[in-house]
């Protein structure tokens, strides 16, 4: 059972990787797709909301589907989707075929995405201990192995529509092969006493509805701090402090490698003082580092600015994940989706209020929003609290 344990673990690990490598694939190809296609930045702009709308509706399916279905089924499932469906924009020749095949690559990598985590959680609880943020790691090598792709493909010669299909078939098969050593099912919830259990169940649901609920705007506020520093960390360094453009690459390269960082380490501390620490005082260093990053006027203190910011915000989403997955076993699924769906709206929405708000202000003056919303998430990380005891009677079980 141990070694079965084990295997699941490392099968998580490859689904989180490779929806890292299909997204990171796609992502590196983006110019290239939109110079087959023949479209402006403008109209990219607008299809490339598709994209995130599919995630979002995938998400929405899939959180009760795997409920229903169980993971070991939907998970795999979405990966071969996922997979075949990343051959589509490399074959599009107008703006209406690639508006269909991000919309369609979108909804089965929302799929991946919550049936991987909804089984992650189940994974945590077989492990009796925090493995969310390693899990969440791991996304992270997914996007360095998209980059060894595409610089492999190119000194190959090989076409962008060639590469996007050799990457979807490579995906489908790992897919296929991780598949067996799923967990066969969400480990089984103790049942309440007859008596009270449906009085118990109505009240569970009432207030297990306020949680998910807060959980999801928490999620919403870190990963828009997460998109703004995707899309505007290289253009604070090279705009507002005059880095050069090779310099100014390193801004984004120190938050991720800092965030990667914490989640290496996030589930380490979290089983020493609690997934609300996490919460709270990775939110406050994350408003520290961003707050930094905003008034300095120097280039090191910017590079400062966004590890701390990328290594505060690295175990937040990952807590508020588990939190939502923990709190009713038997509907792990449909509350991450809820949770993972609005804070990928968020992820979404960051780039564009930030440039929105450079109507307004200078750039890295928009930034003290970031540092407003760090500061709330950190002051409502006692919601952890609260799910504190389903959280720790989920990892009760002595591990197999």
């Amino acid at each position: 059972m141990e070694r079965a344990l084990r295997a699941a673990r490392v099968a998580t690990f490859v689904y989180f990787v490779l929806n890292g490598t299909l997204m990171g694939v796609w992502v590196v190809h983006i110019p290239a797709v939109e110079d087959r296609v023949g479209i402006s930045h403008a109209t990219l702009g607008g299809l490339l909301v598709l994209l995130g709308l599919g995630a979002f509706l995938g998400m929405r399916v899939a959180g009760p589907l795997a409920d229903r279905l169980g993971t070991r089924l939907v998970v795999p499932a979405s990966g071969v989707l996922c997979a075949a469906a990343l051959a589509l924009p490399g074959l599009s020749r107008s703006p209406w075929t690639l508006a269909g095949a991000l919309l369609l690559f979108g909804f089965c990598n929302g799929c991946l995405d919550v049936s991987m985590n909804a089984h992650a959680v189940h994974v945590e609880k077989a492990y009796a201990r925090p493995v969310m943020s390693a899990f969440h790691a791991t996304f992270s090598v997914g996007g360095v192995l998209a980059s060894l792709v595409a610089a492999g493909a190119a000194a190959a010669g090989l076409g962008t529509a060639a590469v996007l299909a050799v990457s979807g078939a490579a995906g489908v098969l790992v897919a296929l092969a991780a598949a067996p050593l799923l967990l066969p099912a969400a480990p089984a919830a103790p049942a309440p006493p007859a008596a009270p259990r449906e009085a118990a169940a109505q009240a569970g649901r009432r207030g297990g509805s306020r949680h998910i609920r807060v959980l999801a705007g928490l999620a919403f506020m870190s990963m828009l701090c997460e998109g703004a520093a995707n899309d505007w960390s290289a253009l604070h360094l090279k705009d507002v402090l005059g880095a050069p453009a090779g310099t100014a690459a390193f801004g984004y390269g120190t938050f991720a490698a800092a965030m990667t960082a914490g989640r290496l380490l996030a589930d380490r501390v979290s089983a020493r003082f609690g997934s609300m620490a996490i919460l709270r005082y990775g939110s406050a260093l994350a408003a520290v580092g961003i707050t930094a990053t905003a008034l300095t006027p120097w280039t090191w203190g910017a590079f400062v600015g966004w590890a701390l910011f990328g290594l505060g915000l690295a175990g937040s989403v990952p807590q508020l994940f588990s939190a939502a997955g923990h709190a009713d076993p038997a509907a792990a699924g449909a509350n991450v989706s809820r949770v993972a769906g609005l804070g990928y709206l968020g992820m979404l929405a960051g780039p564009a209020v930030i440039g929105w708000l450079t109507h307004v202000t200078a750039l890295n003056h928009t930034f003290l929003l970031l540092t407003l919303l760090c500061a709330v998430t950190a002051g409502a990380a006692g919601v952890l609290r609260a799910g504190e005891p389903e959280r720790t009677r989920a990892l009760e079980p002595s591990r197999p």
